[in-house]
C-alpha cells in the first residue's frame, strides 16, 4: 500500500486514528450532557440539544478543541470529567507495531493533533504511545486548526518536511482536504476512528480498516 522509499516523515493524527474515537464521542455527547444537566438543573435531552447546538457553532476552529475554552463557556471541570471516563480510552489495534515498525524503519514520527495540550496528557499517560514519537505537536501551540493553511505552514517551520514526502494518515476529511491543499502528496484516512459506529465515507482517499494494512 506505501512505497517506504518515498517517505521521510509520517504524521500521525491521536483521536479516531491512532486512539479509538468512541472516548471523544461517548464523552461530548453523552457524559457531558449528562453532568451539564446536573449542574444547570436541566431535563437531559433540553442540556444535549443546547450543547450540539454549541459544538456546531465552534467546529473546525481551534476552540472547540480546547479544555480550556469549555471549561469557561460551560462551567465545567472538563478534565475532572474526562478522569471519570478514562477507562474508555483505547488505542486502535495494530498501533504500536506500526510505530515499532516506523522507528525500524527510520522515519521520523510526529504526532499531529487539533487535541488540547491536557488532553494529550491525559492520553498519553493512559497509553504509554510518547516513546514512539519523535515529537508532539499540538494545534493550540500553533494557533491554527488542521484544518486551515496555517497549520501546515507553522508545522513545517518547527518540523522542516517535504510535502511530497511526508505521509499522514488522519480520519478527519477536512484535515485531510487541507493537507492536500498545502502539497502533503501520501494520504490515508481511517475507516473506522469510532469502533463503536459503522465504517464512514472516504471519499476518494486511501483507506485502512486497521494499521495492520500499513504493516506489510
Amino acid at each position: 500500500m506505501i512505497d517506504w522509499n518515498a517517505i521521510d516523515t509520517v504524521l500521525l493524527d491521536m483521536d479516531g486514528t491512532l486512539l479509538d474515537l468512541h472516548f471523544d464521542n461517548h464523552f461530548w455527547q453523552a457524559h457531558v450532557p449528562l453532568r451539564y444537566a446536573e449542574a444547570k438543573g436541566l431535563p437531559l435531552d433540553a442540556a444535549r440539544e443546547a450543547l450540539m447546538a454549541r459544538y456546531s457553532a465552534r467546529a473546525g476552529t481551534l476552540d472547540w478543541y480546547s479544555v480550556d475554552y469549555w471549561e469557561t463557556e460551560l462551567e465545567l471541570d472538563i478534565m475532572a470529567l474526562k478522569a471519570e471516563v478514562a477507562h474508555l480510552i483505547a488505542v486502535h489495534p495494530s498501533v504500536v507495531a506500526f510505530l515499532a515498525r516506523l522507528r525500524e524503519l527510520g522515519k521520523r514520527v510526529v504526532l499531529a493533533t487539533n487535541a488540547h495540550h491536557k488532553s494529550i496528557t491525559l492520553k498519553m499517560a493512559k497509553t504509554g504511545l510518547e516513546p514512539h514519537f519523535d515529537a508532539i505537536v499540538s494545534a493550540h501551540a500553533l494557533g491554527f486548526a488542521k484544518e486551515q493553511r496555517g497549520f501546515w505552514e507553522k508545522l513545517r517551520a518547527i518540523e522542516p518536511f517535504a510535502p511530497e514526502r511526508t505521509l499522514l494518515v488522519d480520519d478527519s476529511l477536512p484535515v485531510l482536504d487541507a493537507a492536500r491543499a498545502y502539497g502533503i502528496r501520501h494520504l490515508i484516512s481511517v475507516r473506522r476512528p469510532d469502533t463503536k459506529q459503522p465504517p464512514k465515507d472516504t471519499r476518494d482517499y486511501l483507506a485502512i480498516d486497521s494499521f495492520e494494512e500499513l504493516l506489510t
